[in-house]
């Protein structure tokens, strides 16, 4: 585990309002980008799976396109980014979603490097300024991790857990007890990601009652973007959140749909000037 502050500053975003006395509304969003390449059709898999090899102009036009999509947010995870791999122009789409998107922070998490080819990470943007960072590679094969990430100093901080999970079910429970034993004790958690598997699932069932998480809503779609047939994309919650307005998001930039949610956390938690 390393914990610490390497979040990165871009620049300034203006200011929010509060709806309830005390309470600010925050719009969270979780996204698997599969490094930028867009699909809307099984056999996109097909024709463009040179894409995960080689780099295209289309990749820059469909971050730009993701980049509008989550500007009105203000926190983002995201799964499945390249951090600069030959395949993505050597382009870190964490940072440049969050140059393009106009968030004052964000940080990423290198899971697993191909050469030069390929970075595999997680990413977070943020308007609010983390408190701390930490990175946590997940057990099973290298390759997987989870970002921890605490928001406010004061006596009521939240916490953000970025994942992206294994495909096989014996790795996943292993990573989801992990992922259960670091946020256990911590108030106001969002675990948040493509899980690669649903709610009634044997592991994610095991997660709910060992860490008493909730998912606020259990029928929404999320993969494959062009006809939602599976949620494998989730924003779980512990129950001193308050969560209202939970959707699937209905864009074609990936291989997944966009995930939102809107908390209440209290007035303290300040969007930062650069």
């Amino acid at each position: 585990m390393n914990g610490d502050n390497r979040f990165k500053k871009t620049f300034d975003v203006s200011g929010q309002s509060a709806l309830l006395p005390g309470f600010q509304r925050l719009s969270i969003a979780s996204y698997n980008i599969q490094a930028g390449i867009h699909s809307s059709r099984y056999r996109h898999y097909l024709t463009h799976s040179w894409q995960h090899l080689l780099p295209t102009k289309k990749k820059r036009q469909n971050l730009e396109r993701i980049a509008g999509l989550l500007r009105p947010f203000d926190i983002v995870g995201l799964q499945e980014v390249d951090s600069g791999g030959s395949r993505s122009e050597f382009i870190d789409q964490t940072e440049y979603l969050a140059y393009h998107a106009n968030f004052p922070f964000w940080s990423n998490q290198i899971n697993r490097r191909l050469g030069r080819l390929a970075l595999h990470s997680n990413g977070l943007l943020s308007r609010l300024k983390p408190h701390s960072v930490h990175d946590y590679k997940l057990p099973g094969l290298p390759g997987r991790g989870a970002l921890l990430i605490r928001l406010g100093e004061d006596e009521s901080p939240f916490y953000l857990c970025i994942l992206h999970l294994a495909l096989g079910r014996k790795a996943r429970k292993r990573q989801l007890d992990f992922v259960s034993e670091i946020i256990q004790g911590l108030p106001r958690v969002i675990v948040m990601g493509d899980l690669n598997c649903e709610v009634n699932s044997p592991e994610m069932r095991h997660l709910l009652d060992k860490s008493n998480l909730v998912d606020p809503i259990e029928g929404l779609k999320t993969y494959p973007s062009w006809n939602p047939q599976r949620k494998l994309d989730h924003l779980l919650v512990t129950p001193d959140l308050r969560t209202e307005n939970i959707r699937a998001i209905n864009f074609a930039g990936s291989d997944h749909l966009p995930i939102a949610m809107d908390i209440f956390v209290p007035v303290s938690h300040k969007r930062e000037a650069a």
